[in-house]
């Protein structure tokens, strides 16, 4: 029997909460980047699991994985490769960085400097780096997972909007409530349980017939008109200097596709495209000076232009159809 989105999901989920306690959600978040070819930044203070989850995740599928510390004295040719000369046949030969895997662990990105980063943005764009103006294509599926703490300003270089641009998803894990916390104590007080634990669940093969699944779920004509007010919405709402760009509303779109696909749905309600929404747009509305101190929020903001903008009253089964 051919698995599903569903059921990989369920699976995943299952794996993955083993290890790292009570991050369901996040979990899920980054299966969708996974099928709709996006990557994910996971944004939050230190402790709360955001590399132990990129690691869970990486050994739950038998794909390539590599992990990039980044510091400041990391070079793009750190990433991306170097040529080398080969002294018996008298040429270059190209020797892949760690850019060169499926899953790509990429922790504490903004302490990378601004060159280190914008390494990233071809292969995160484009699915190629190019070294010594030779082009190499970058394995298929490829997912970026970065890493930051917000907290932490010395010594790090802050995201520039077209590299934050480039991923899906940006995530705040946040803290555990007080029965996970309890779970984590239990679970891992004894011993730390790794992911190098984790068995993997599926292979490429299994993930390109899970990301057809995601293409094939439908989203009618109502549903992708909200995607398209909600994204106009965001351009005139008070407070925003930058609205969401049209590529966020391919994100938007596609996320929600992969939302519906993972709750068993062949087909996008608006609560799948409202469920993805925060995730999606946070890191691609750029508030003014005014809003900023006043203490507005970008997650506050998307609240509002969700509360505002009408939700189509799309008949179910015709959308089903």
């Amino acid at each position: 029997m051919t698995l599903t989105v569903r059921e990989a999901a369920e699976r995943l989920a299952e794996q993955v909460g083993t290890v790292v306690i009570g991050k369901r959600q996040g979990t899920e978040h980054l299966l969708a980047a996974l099928l709709v070819e996006g990557h994910v930044l996971l944004d939050d203070v230190p402790g709360v699991g955001k590399t132990m989850l990129a690691r869970a995740l990486a050994r739950s599928l038998d794909l390539a994985f590599r992990r990039i510390q980044c510091t400041p004295d990391l070079v793009p040719s750190d990433v991306t490769g170097v040529s080398i000369y080969d002294q018996r046949a008298e040429r270059f030969e190209y020797r892949p960085g760690p850019l060169a895997a499926n899953v790509v662990l990429v922790d504490e990105i903004n302490r990378a400097t601004p060159r280190a980063q914008s390494a990233l943005l071809e292969a995160m764009q484009e699915r190629q780096v190019t070294v010594d103006e030779t082009t190499h294509p970058l394995p298929d599926p490829f997912l970026v997972i970065a890493t930051q703490n917000p907290v932490e300003l010395e010594g790090t270089f802050p995201l520039p909007e077209a590299q934050l641009d480039r991923f899906l998803f940006l995530l705040n894990l946040g803290y555990p409530d007080a029965e996970d916390e309890d779970a984590i104590l239990r679970v891992h007080g004894p011993a730390t349980v790794r992911p190098e634990t984790l068995s993997p669940l599926f292979d490429a093969a299994v993930i390109a017939r899970l990301r057809d699944e995601v293409r094939k779920v439908r989203v009618g004509e109502a549903v992708r008109r909200y995607v398209v007010d909600l994204i106009r919405a965001t351009r005139r709402i008070d407070g925003i200097e930058l609205g969401a760009s049209p590529r966020a509303a391919l994100a938007l779109y596609r996320a929600a596709q992969a939302h519906a696909a993972i709750r068993g749905r062949a087909y996008v309600l608006p609560d799948d495209v409202k469920a993805q929404a925060v995730a999606v747009l946070r890191h691609r509305l750029f508030l003014n000076s005014d809003a900023q101190m006043r203490g507005r929020t970008t997650p506050a903001v998307i609240g509002e232009v969700l509360a505002r903008t009408p939700v189509p009253a799309e008949d179910i089964a015709a959308t089903a159809g």
